[in-house]
């Protein structure tokens, strides 16, 4: 049998293929304003802390790893989107494809292992707190987040390899508002398509599955531990210290372990919510992270009320100096 091989140079994204021309508009605008958000969210959370001393903690610096891989994620995907909704842009250099597979499947990968190690903070913070200063230090954490970083490359430059000498005999459309590993393997004709999958699902095992189960682990001595304090006072604000944790770590996985088991048990929705979907759990937590930062945390939350204090003395003095 004669298979048609072509050398793509380039892939075609489709976006929301359901999506009518009169909104492209109105989604590029949204895309835009998350863009702007996860943007400016982000650079301020990492410069915050770098000029912040008093904040320069073990639990922020993780803070900062995170905001650094949310805020790459979004410079990676969200300007092709908006280009392709905005000025009608949809394509794709092949090459360039594979690179944004690339960043989209390893910055997940190393977010997955940084929300490992701010569950191991919390976990040696709450549930031995009087070993905390001795097992996590701002050089400690700095190390594992670091490790965080390497543990994932050489799987996933391995898995783009793989794919990317694959043979292309399909479309080139890309059914995604980014290339990401499985839009790209639907347009290859190669006979070993169950190996390949076996070995991807084996390494994305790795990389989200293993992280999830210490955490899992982590969250759930950390409430033992709350409960069975007998300090009301005492019990609220040690899980307040580690909420905002809680709800990152939630935004990151509930939604993808939502996908992964619906796939597996068969349920299955349309294109459209399938890719709405993987785009929030994609964008939705590296714009609201900054926010649960601010406003959950009680360290940043006083220093930026202190800063907002000191600003207004500030001008209201010079208001007084100018009369």
């Amino acid at each position: 049998m004669l298979v048609n091989l072509t050398r793509r140079d380039h892939f075609t994204l489709l976006g929301f293929p359901g999506l009518h021309p009169q909104y492209y508009g109105p989604v590029s605008a949204v895309m835009f304003f998350v863009y702007i958000a996860i943007g400016f969210g982000n650079i301020f959370i990492l410069v915050f802390v770098m000029c912040e001393k008093k904040i320069q903690k073990p639990t922020y610096l993780i803070f900062c790893h995170i905001a650094l891989s949310d805020l790459t994620f979004g410079t990676v995907t969200l300007p092709k989107i908006i280009a392709k909704y905005w000025f009608g842009n949809s394509l794709i250099s092949f090459y360039g494809c594979f690179v944004q597979m690339f960043f989209v499947h390893y910055l997940g990968s190393v977010q997955s292992f940084n929300l490992m190690v701010m569950a191991l903070d919390r976990f040696i913070s709450i549930c031995l707190p009087m070993r905390y200063p001795v097992l996590i230090s701002n050089t400690v954490v700095s190390v594992l987040c670091g490790i965080s970083w390497c543990i994932p490359l050489p799987i996933i430059i391995t898995v783009v390899l793989q794919t990317v000498f694959l043979p292309f005999c399909k479309s080139n459309v890309i059914s995604q508002c980014y290339c990401d590993r499985m839009s790209i393997i639907s347009q290859t004709c190669t006979e070993n398509m169950l190996s390949l999958n076996t070995t991807a699902l084996s390494l994305a095992m790795f990389c989200l599955l293993l992280p999830l189960a210490f955490i899992l682990f982590s969250y759930t001595s950390v409430i033992v531990v709350i409960l069975k304090m007998t300090n009301a006072k005492g019990c609220r604000k040690t899980f307040s210290t580690c909420t905002p944790q809680i709800i990152i770590t939630c935004l990151f996985y509930l939604p993808r372990c939502f996908l992964y088991l619906s796939n597996f048990t068969g349920f299955s929705f349309s294109l459209d919510f399938r890719i709405l979907l993987i785009m929030l759990y994609s964008l939705l937590p590296a714009a609201v992270n900054p926010v649960i930062y601010c406003f959950k945390t009680q360290d940043i939350k006083k220093s930026l009320l202190m800063k907002l204090h000191r600003a207004r003395i500030n001008i209201e003095q010079k208001g007084i100096y100018n009369e």
